[in-house]
């Protein structure tokens, strides 16, 4: 997926996948902005594609750069992906498919979360 991202300014693509409860996949790349606050991630391109379709339980979340590093979301995908709950697994993987995998409580400790406004 990280092969279809627009990424003119920043050359750093991202491919994402996020899986629902049921085994369904949506997929998602950037998509950056000149207007650089505009930009939307991978992540929150594929999670707004699964809740657009009536998804709103999720089990594994994947992430893939071209990074020699397995690069995890940065901390406004991490919020992102928590908003959706604390049993997510996020997979990390590099240019090379190696990976790296997450909790939620590994990756965004003592998170904010909807439980607390509920």
């Amino acid at each position: 997926m990280r092969r279809l991202a627009y990424c003119p300014y920043s050359n750093f693509r991202v491919g994402c996948a996020i899986l629902t409860s049921t085994g369904e996949v949506f997929t998602g790349c950037n998509v950056e902005n000149a207007s650089y606050t505009l930009t939307m991630c991978a992540e929150k391109v594929a999670i707004g594609k699964a809740v657009s379709e009536g998804f709103r339980k999720f089990t594994a979340i994947a992430v893939s750069t071209d990074c020699e590093d397995c690069t995890s979301p940065c901390g406004a995908c991490r919020q992102s992906i928590r908003e959706w709950g604390n049993g997510i697994l996020i997979i990390c993987a590099n240019k090379f498919d190696a990976y790296k995998a997450y909790t939620m409580d590994e990756i965004l400790p003592d998170s904010f979360s909807p439980e607390k406004l509920l």
